[in-house]
């Protein structure tokens, strides 16, 4: 098997029963979304004249299931730890082809329970998503506070949360051109919450390799880019703590991101587009172009790249948030690539990844004309 699985329930290793029943396991890590588990169970009639795993415990509303992948030669990794929060029964005549669905979501859930009307006075947006944090027992990661808001403080405006801590949070992180999430790295029940933006300067963790007969590590790529994006921002907007009728203004065609390559959208598509940015409850002129920022942030991915890998033949497992590198498929596509999601599906035979890369730059035009270098 490409690499061990351990399935963790409420604390426990799930017992060998379980772990024979499961005919395969997906989890999806997402950038933007919360990451998801859901697996089969085969349904039969017990002794009693029940039907198993229907009401089993284990499997019950916000049973706390961790899944813990390790390829060979490799430090283990939490790709899931989460609450399961629906089933799916279906039936058929005598239970033969009878199965259970269970389906659950990140450990972030639990920041949806409760909406709330809370005024944060005094602080930056990375304060309150620490602060929010670790009222769950989340770790907050370090990089949190990088590139940060200004402090909102009451002679401006102060921070009203309407809404769930999750739904705030990320209102927060969109508008900071951030990255919110809940994930676990290296074991269960360590969960750590990022408000961060994406980290582009790192070398890549590991390299995708297509056209080596002897070193290949995927085997198919669909790579696309998009041009019909905003590259240059301009804002205007008055302030509450200053008189100028004239407001601030603020004009950006710099994300604040790291280029993953020479050519960015504005360069590669020869021509830029703009766009005009309102931005109510800003302080100063400083916030309004970090709002700037972050819309160019959200638009900056113009190229996409789907693929899949074994986790045998690469070695490695993907997670959402690292660089990676593609060799050989021509100098406008090689390079770094940013990890966006992550679909696992493991098997007894194989733990497969089926991914999503991003990319807000492309390498030099090939000299050879258009079809020139692609391979």
């Amino acid at each position: 098997m490409a690499s061990t699985l351990q399935l963790v329930i409420d604390g426990s290793p799930a017992d060998d029963d379980l772990y024979a029943a499961i005919s395969s396991l997906e989890v999806e890590e997402n950038a933007d979304l919360p990451d998801a588990i859901q697996f089969n169970l085969p349904v039969n009639r017990t002794e009693k004249g029940d039907l198993t795993y229907v009401g089993d415990d284990r499997l019950g509303p916000f049973a706390n299931i961790a899944v813990v992948a390790q390829p060979d030669a490799a430090d283990q990794q939490c790709i899931f730890d989460g609450y399961v929060l629906s089933q799916k029964l279906h039936l058929e005549t005598g239970t033969t082809a009878s199965r259970l669905q269970i389906w659950g979501q990140d450990a972030s859930w639990l920041m949806n329970l409760d909406e709330k009307t809370r005024e944060w006075v005094d602080v930056r947006d990375a304060d309150v998503a620490n602060s929010i944090f670790e009222d769950y027992g989340f770790e907050p990661a370090q990089e949190n506070s990088s590139d940060d808001s200004p402090t909102h403080t009451e002679d401006g405006h102060s921070l009203m949360q309407r809404g769930t801590d999750i739904q705030f949070l990320r209102s927060l992180a969109r508008r900071n051109g951030k990255l919110c999430r809940v994930a676990c790295t290296d074991r269960a029940g360590r969960r750590t919450g990022y408000f961060t933006k994406p980290d582009l300067d790192g070398d890549p963790v590991v390299t995708l390799i297509l056209n080596h007969p002897e070193l290949r590590t995927v085997d198919q790529l669909d790579i696309e880019w998009d041009v019909t994006r905003p590259s240059q921002v301009r804002a205007r907007q008055a302030l509450f703590t200053d008189s100028d009728e004239d407001g601030v203004s603020a004009e950006t065609a710099d994300s604040g991101l790291d280029l993953l390559d020479q050519q960015g959208l504005s360069d590669f598509a020869t021509r830029s587009m703009t766009v005009l940015l309102t931005a109510p409850a800003v302080d100063d002129g400083g916030e309004l172009m970090l709002r700037a920022q972050s819309l160019l942030r959200e638009t900056d991915w113009f190229v996409r790249c789907h693929g899949e890998a074994d986790v045998a033949r690469l070695g490695a497992i993907l997670r959402v948030g690292a660089v990676v590198a593609i060799e050989d498929i021509g100098s406008l596509h090689s390079g770094k690539y940013f990890v966006w999601s992550v679909r696992h599906t493991l098997t007894v035979e194989a733990h497969r990844m089926r991914f999503v890369l991003v990319r807000n730059a492309v390498g030099s035009p090939p000299s050879g004309g258009l079809l020139g270098g692609l391979l």
